[in-house]
């Protein structure tokens, strides 16, 4: 895993902790959410990810027009064989970027849901499946609602961790700027790891050991969040599994078998804080007021994870 952060680091400036939270969603067999605004580096970052793990990379441009089998495929009659054959869409890759993700209508936003939950999709009575590793590392843009379609509560749940790159420091502003806008650093980003190197990571990441207080503790989070006034609806089984995943993903990317506190503390608002939804159906992930809404939400998980005592 620092290989991998190292070696996206050298095109992604001053954004380590993203970095390393995207490695860490990779490891988790996670998908990720880039809220943020147009220009600061999303599709930099979703290329290098899949450079650096030697990995097949697809983009998708969603729009309003985009159908389910412009993302999975469809199948196409054979003259020869006298049957139908399925030729995959660009989601059959291993890191795909969905951009711009909220401006496809439902029915296109959904033909993502089985890929994201189960590895697979099916087409015509056929269930294909997806090479692994798979990632899909979706954005939209948080201030901009005219002509965009906001996520149901059953798709933000499909995402692992949703991360902002912000602006970038003065300095790592000026390195980008003086770099010019004719070289693609990406492009000469070699891999620091194989695609099997990277499956064998996700299996390393299961066999990370969890103490049962610290299980505990995570338990006591997650009910917080089901039994709060301030939340019309708390955190789903799949929401606590993708957060106790990501804890053991982030203990291995610390050279750890072995988890620690700030392993859930610190994954809390990336994992858990899309998932909630404010009263009146205001989601953690979308609301009316994006930014309100967003930040209210984080607001509420982090005083619920810092009421309840770590083990």
């Amino acid at each position: 895993m620092v290989r991998l952060v190292q070696s996206i680091g050298q095109v992604v400036h001053g954004k380590s902790e993203v970095i390393r939270l995207a490695v860490v969603a990779l490891g988790a067999r996670g998908h990720i959410l880039l809220e943020d605004i147009p220009g600061v580096g999303k599709t930099t970052l979703a290329r290098a990810l899949a450079r650096a793990t030697g990995s097949k990379f697809r983009r998708i441009q969603f729009t309003s027009d985009l159908l389910p089998s412009d993302v999975i495929g469809v199948s196409v009659w054979n003259e020869e064989s006298r049957q139908f054959e399925f030729k995959p869409g660009p989601l059959f890759a291993n890191v795909v970027l969905a951009d711009e993700i909220n401006r496809a209508a439902p029915r296109t936003q959904s033909s993502l849901l089985e890929a994201m939950s189960e590895g697979r999709v099916s087409v015509d009575h056929f269930t294909h499946t997806i090479e692994q590793p798979f990632l899909v590392m979706a954005t939209q843009n948080p201030l901009e609602h005219f002509g965009t379609y906001p996520l149901p509560e059953s798709q933000m749940d499909r995402f692992l961790l949703r991360l902002r790159l912000g602006y970038p420091s003065r300095y790592d502003e000026r390195r980008v700027i003086m770099r010019g806008s004719q070289f693609d650093p990406v492009e000469d980003l070699q891999p620091a790891v194989t695609s099997a190197e990277v499956v064998q990571m996700q299996d390393t990441v299961c066999q990370v050991r969890v103490e049962e207080s610290l299980l505990e503790y995570a338990e006591r989070v997650i009910a917080e969040t089901r039994r709060s006034p301030l939340l019309q609806l708390g955190v789903s089984p799949r929401g606590f599994q993708s957060w106790f995943r990501a804890a053991q993903a982030r203990a291995l990317s610390e050279h750890r078998d072995y988890c620690v506190p700030d392993d859930f503390r610190e994954l809390a608002v990336p994992a858990l804080a899309h998932r909630l939804v404010l009263p009146g159906g205001s989601q953690g992930g979308y609301s009316d007021a994006l930014s309100n809404g967003r930040a209210e939400a984080e607001r509420i998980l982090s005083g619920i994870v810092e009421r309840i005592a770590v083990p």
